[in-house]
């Protein structure tokens, strides 16, 4: 995502293909903000389905630590014009709807808390997690404060990373059975109800009805934290629990690695790390091991169908995958 926002490095896929030897393939780069690895899926999903090709290999990558006045610059672009030329940005409408979520379905910042713990939890047992070590909600409640409730750990971190995936029209052990990204009202305030991300209860519809499957028949799921309060909304535009009951499935355990929904049992982007552009694929890559029964240390019991939802901004854009071992 930043190589093209920057103007450091455009044109990644020619440079890809360039570094590998390729020649006589379609190549492109695939920009949808924070969900661009997603959506490179997804256009790889529609190839090979199509015919175009038989093979196709899907990278994201990201390095942010470079200038953090030049990476912030570009996050903070991502809202609606007139939103950025008031000074909103991205944590602030995190606060604004942690806040009215508190208002509206009860909850506090201690069960909020409890997601940031249990994703720093899971990532222990993750190698490449970027922050392995176990916090407590008394930690979270003391960092420093952020934007209204929301602190320091209640927001993903500044990541380097990279991931990959090969996609075939040949049999697997694991199948990617739904995919779909939808738009929603991209300024914020002018969305009806402040705590609904329209664009993922709609791809996420898309997807299970593409999948033949239902919220009921998913194992495991990667959601996109890049703010604790997201990892409520998602869960409950994405149908796996009602408007306003996410906050009680995280004080239940009902998200933890041995609950009913293991939700980023990698450790999401909160302690695996978001690295913009090659988040989506991250966790594609975290649900074929675990699908496959090779998330040593993290493993969920008997996972067969697992969930990615990979997000736009603040809900600008979102894109849904279910896949499925066979």
């Amino acid at each position: 995502m930043l190589g093209g926002a920057s103007g450091d490095r455009p044109g990644l896929a020619n440079a890809v293909c360039g570094a590998l030897g390729l020649t006589g393939v379609a190549a492109d780069t695939i920009d949808n903000t924070s969900a661009s690895g997603a959506s490179s899926v997804l256009r790889a999903v529609e190839a090979v389905k199509s015919g175009q090709s038989s093979t196709a290999l899907v990278i994201g990558a990201e390095v942010m630590s470079g200038s953090t006045a030049a990476v912030t610059e570009a996050i903070s672009r991502l809202t609606h014009d007139r939103e950025y030329q008031q000074g909103v940005t991205l944590p602030s409408f995190g606060g604004l709807a942690a806040a009215a979520y508190f208002d509206r379905h009860g909850g506090d910042r201690e069960a909020l808390a409890r997601v940031g713990v249990k994703n720093h939890h899971n990532a222990i047992a993750n190698e490449i997690a970027q922050f392995r070590r176990e916090i407590t909600v008394a930690d979270v409640l003391d960092s420093p404060m952020v934007a209204s409730p929301l602190r320091l750990y209640d927001c993903c971190p500044t990541t380097d990373g990279a991931a990959a995936i090969v996609l075939t029209a040949a049999d697997g052990p694991v199948a990617i059975r739904g995919t779909a990204g939808a738009t929603g009202t991209h300024a914020v305030a002018e969305r009806p109800d402040p705590l609904a991300i329209e664009s993922v209860g709609t791809a996420g519809e898309y997807a299970f009805s593409r999948a033949g499957r239902a919220p009921a028949d998913v194992d495991v799921a990667c959601i996109h934290d890049a703010f604790s309060i997201l990892e409520w909304l998602e869960l409950e535009e994405l149908g796996f629990y009602d408007p306003g009951t996410a906050w009680e499935a995280t004080i239940a355990g009902k998200t933890e690695r041995d609950g009913s929904l293991p939700v980023n049992p990698g450790g999401g982007l909160k302690a695996r790390g978001h690295p913009l552009g090659a988040t989506g694929i991250a966790q594609l890559v975290e649900l074929y091991w675990q699908l496959t029964g090779t998330a040593d240390g993290r493993q969920v019991v008997s996972a067969e169908t697992g969930l990615a939802l990979n997000v736009a901004g603040f809900g600008n854009n979102a894109v849904c995958t279910l896949l499925e071992a066979r």
